[in-house]
């Protein structure tokens, strides 16, 4: 995780510049994304610069947006005018809240880059209500055309922490493998296919923590 922290650290100051190109895809996540958030108490992992928290958070009751980069978080609250969003640094894989403490958890365009995203998975199911709501769109990059699959090429040359590429099917497989039921899933036209999957619990499968 050491080397993943500081590729983001390196990267935090221009994050919000590069993901300007993929505007259009996130005002639809957003749009997506502020039904479910509604009144609710929002766990964000992975939140970078908060670009998410901060376009939802006038729908939520409450949001903690977290990241393990303390550069993404320390951008994140340069702007962050909002008494019901706080940012902290946080590691996914072992979170400092009680079992069931969310109503929503988001995990943008995360668990494609961390090494065992079962394990985040896993975590994020102790800590969400039993009726909660996972939420996690991510950049789907096998399912690209020969031009994204250079460009991810390229971002991997130059240290981006890429440890998973799934088609959007093979995305929500993997997620119904771990504990899941997805209720809704969007493909969005990005730099690279995003795959919006809305979760919630399976019911009766254990998930092994």
């Amino acid at each position: 995780m050491s080397e993943q922290k500081s590729f983001w650290d390196r990267n935090a100051g221009r994050y919000d510049r590069f993901m300007r190109k993929d505007r259009a895809a996130y005002e639809e996540m957003y749009t997506l994304i502020r039904p479910v958030v509604k009144a609710k108490t929002v766990l964000e992992l992975a939140t970078g610069t908060g670009l998410i928290a901060k376009h939802i958070v006038n729908a939520a009751a409450h949001i903690e947006a977290t990241d393990a980069s303390a550069e993404m978080i320390a951008e994140a609250k340069r702007d962050d005018r909002s008494a019901k969003l706080h940012f902290s640094v946080q590691d996914m894989f072992c979170l400092p809240y009680a079992d069931k403490s969310f109503d929503v958890v988001i995990v943008s365009n995360a668990l494609h880059i961390v090494p065992q995203p079962e394990k985040a998975l896993a975590e994020i199911h102790r800590v969400l209500k039993e009726d909660g709501v996972l939420i996690a769109p991510t950049f789907t990059h096998a399912g690209n055309s020969f031009s994204g699959k250079v460009k991810a090429f390229f971002m991997k040359l130059a240290g981006f922490p890429l440890h998973s590429r799934w088609t959007s099917e093979g995305y929500l497989r993997f997620l119904r493998q771990n504990g899941w039921s997805v209720r809704k899933s969007v493909v969005l036209k990005a730099s690279f296919l995003l795959t919006y999957a809305e979760c919630v619990k399976s019911e009766g499968q254990d998930v092994i923590f």
